[in-house]
């Protein structure tokens, strides 16, 4: 399933070894740690941790590396974006401006402004390869027990197992329809323009949504026959009892998110401030 997008890649790793619970309460606490802080050293002790565990995870780039390109642009237009509507944000935040440029018109890049988007960029690396791996190295069904063991709906938890589940299946079904259309030749190759490809790449629509709107029917009735929420517990197959690695993991990411907040007294605020 490696080469689907967002799909679970099976490996013999610490990381895959993990219990989803453990994997889901150190992503929040990562996660949150950078989202809350504006601290560049906070932000950096958490993109090397991204990458100590994106290397142990034994995940290769090539795996998820269209989602991590799609990511990668939208980084750059929002830093662009900022640029353009707020060029002086980061002066107003820190207090201070040491221009890099000249003028022109509204426009000056300063050193506070560099500043200000380098934590913002830090903020989208130190986010990302958590959470991507978290979706590839856990199953579908050891993440819903997870999220049933943190105390959310095992009716949701579920829901949230089936959607993961489907992603895959969505994507074999388009290759498929789209390889039937291109043998009645509608062409979609690179030799087409680009109008003329996404103008041919609407006729995959229909069937793909008629298609999954049939296992979607197929999936509830199943459920509705093997008494599905009829009971407001449930246990798991898949569940995992917590070992003293999910122990370790755990701890080492509430010390970060700690260290965060540390560091939010020390600084009287989110941000860090070089500048003073």
């Amino acid at each position: 399933m490696s080469g689907e997008l967002l799909s679970y890649i099976e490996r013999d790793s610490v990381i895959h070894r993990l219990t989803g619970s453990a994997k889901l309460i150190c992503f929040l606490l990562l996660s949150s740690a950078a989202m809350l802080t504006y601290d560049t050293r906070v932000l950096l002790s958490i993109v090397l941790i991204s990458i100590i565990i994106f290397k142990i995870s034994k995940v290769k780039i090539r795996e998820i590396g269209f989602i991590l390109a799609f990511i990668l642009f939208f980084l750059v237009l929002n830093n662009i974006a900022i640029f353009l509507f707020s060029p002086h944000q980061g002066t107003l935040i820190y207090g201070t401006s040491h221009p890099i440029t000249g003028s022109i018109g509204r426009y000056s890049l300063t050193l506070e402004q560099l500043f200000y988007q380098i934590n913002i960029s830090l903020k989208y690396i130190a986010v990302i390869p958590p959470a991507l791996l978290f979706i590839v190295t856990t199953q579908p069904s050891e993440f819903a027990a997870s999220l049933n063991r943190v105390g959310v709906s095992y009716r949701l938890a579920y829901s949230v197992s089936i959607a993961l589940r489907y992603i895959p299946d969505v994507q074999r079904d388009f290759k498929t329809i789209a390889l039937s259309q291109q043998a009645r030749g509608i062409d979609m190759s690179r030799k087409a323009t680009i109008p003329t490809r996404i103008k041919n790449a609407s006729s995959i629509l229909l069937p793909l949504i008629l298609s999954s709107l049939d296992r979607i029917e197929t999936i509830s009735n199943v459920m509705e026959l093997r008494g599905f929420g009829k009971h407001k517990k449930r246990t798991w197959y898949s569940f995992q009892p917590i070992t003293k690695r999910d122990i370790i993991a755990i701890v080492i990411s509430l010390v970060i998110f700690l260290l965060m907040i540390a560091f939010m007294f020390i600084n009287q605020g989110r941000f860090y401030n070089p500048f003073l």
